[in-house]
């Protein structure tokens, strides 16, 4: 059945539009990549935006700030540091100067933008990660844990990373008999969801290597499925029908036997790309690579379930999309999303936003989001700890905070480069003196901390286990 409006209900997105920016707001000569992978090849934080291009010699992508508009003059200096092009890009949930690259030339690579943006070409990553032997197509950050990364190769095997030491945490190699297309964690980080080439939906626990749920022929169709979590545990897929319709499932993870829903969108035979842009409202945004259409949903409790807001139509096909985060959102417009449509030679921001006669702060629109502070330690992670994401206000708008914990973490642990001084080792970023800034010592404090509570915590268990043998209780 196709989507139709029907009866009128209840919604504070009912009204909910997408514009595009003016053409003097966008980004103009990108040499977006060409490259036939299926993904959104582009991602954006309230800092930075970071498209990948088209490079000779190997892999590239640009890195500009999100106030950047105009021409993007060609010597514009670029991270290039793999050997064959770059498939995906995702930044740091806890930092936003820390980002991830995976390649085609098997290695997953983790860069440090100085703040203010690239001066020069950039080809030493602060951590590479080698373990796939094949092409890498997919990254995602654990999102309450800091400095989880996830990778998924074309070996059909799930890699696990603690890139602040650049350790292989777990590897999944027997989850999978074909490939994968894609992965998503949940939301509080115990488990992910992955769709797979045999049709498949699996739920894993990725800490103890075991299948936690799995659904046969989630869609009938050859063409490739998406999956991603909802905030409240339940999944949704896009796929295929056997006639070769494009379907939308939503699935509840105690009962695989049959989906809530099941609709069928068009005949179209791009794969559609979806993602939850507002986790307190569940509103979410399918896209294909070659559409010049958007669609976008709201996902209830109440049947059906999954309703159709409304359609974003331009005259230009998109070749992928990155997604801002929320944070980065402008509250004083009520806007609740925006993503920036790549097309062969430009950036397009598009806002999604819900129109408010009153120009108070719209608490119902902006539910506490997720913000850069983690939850938990990778070490906490790894001894079984479990937390969701730590929230934020985006009343009167966010800031950021000073510090980078993320990046503290990670330069702790990044070995030493050759020919690089003690002294220079740890830097954020734009920093040269002989002497540690104000901002390193911040960071390496908070991190010191954060370790210090974790360890004492640990100690009290310990003297109340020796107290109980010295009692004979146990």
């Amino acid at each position: 059945m196709s989507f139709r409006r029907g009866i009128v209900r209840q919604s504070k997105f009912r009204h909910v539009f997408a514009q595009a920016w003016k053409p003097e707001n966008c980004l103009d000569d990108v040499r977006v990549t060409r490259v036939t992978w299926e993904g959104p090849l582009c991602d954006a934080n309230p800092k930075f935006i970071a498209v990948i291009v088209e490079a000779g010699g190997g892999g590239a992508f640009l890195v500009l700030p999100l106030s950047k508009s105009g021409r993007v003059d060609q010597n514009t200096p670029l991270v290039c540091g793999h050997t064959a092009p770059v498939l995906d890009i995702q930044w740091c949930p806890h930092d936003d100067t820390i980002i991830a690259s995976a390649s085609e030339d098997t290695t997953v690579k983790v860069w440090q933008i100085p703040d203010g943006g690239l001066t020069s070409p950039m080809t030493e990553a602060a951590v590479t990660l080698e373990g796939h032997s094949k092409r890498v197509g997919i990254l995602a950050w654990h999102p309450s844990t800091l400095n989880i990364l996830l990778s998924a190769g074309c070996d059909n095997v799930l890699c696990l990373w603690d890139v602040g030491t650049g350790e292989q945490l777990y590897r999944l190699d027997d989850m999978h008999p074909d490939l994968i297309y894609s992965v998503c964690w949940n939301r509080e980080g115990s488990a992910i969801c992955t769709t797979c080439k045999d049709k498949a939906l699996r739920v894993i626990d990725p800490r103890r290597g075991t299948v936690l749920q799995v659904r046969e022929k989630v869609h009938d169709g050859t063409r490739p499925m998406r999956a991603v979590f909802l905030s409240d545990g339940k999944i949704l897929t896009t796929g295929f029908s056997r006639m070769s319709e494009r379907q939308l499932a939503l699935w509840d993870t105690d009962d695989f036997s049959e989906p809530m829903v099941m609709q069928e969108m068009d005949s179209s035979n791009g794969v559609l790309l979806v993602r939850c842009v507002d986790p307190g409202g569940v509103v979410c945004i399918a896209l294909t690579g070659g559409d010049c259409t958007i669609r976008y949903f709201e996902v209830t409790e109440e049947p059906p379930h999954v309703h159709f807001l409304s359609l974003y139509s331009s005259k230009e096909p998109q070749r992928g999309a990155g997604f801002l985060s929320k944070r980065g959102v402008d509250v004083n417009k009520c806007e609740i999303a925006r993503f920036y449509k790549l097309h062969e030679r430009k950036v397009e921001p598009i806002s999604m936003t819900v129109p408010r006669k009153s120009d108070l702060f719209q608490g119902d629109l902006y539910p506490d989001t997720a913000g850069l502070e983690p939850a938990l330690l990778a070490e906490d992670w790894v001894a079984g700890q479990d937390a969701p994401p730590m929230l934020v206000s985006l009343s009167g708008g966010y800031e950021a905070p000073p510090s980078r914990q993320g990046a503290a973490v990670l330069a702790r642990h990044r070995p030493s480069s050759a020919g690089e001084p003690e002294e220079s080792r740890g830097r954020g970023g734009g920093e040269h003196t002989g002497e540690p800034g104000i901002s390193t010592i911040l960071l390496e404090l908070k991190a010191l901390r954060a370790l210090v509570l974790s360890q004492g915590q640990r100690i009290e268990q310990l003297e109340q286990q020796l107290a109980r043998f010295e009692e004979g209780e146990v």
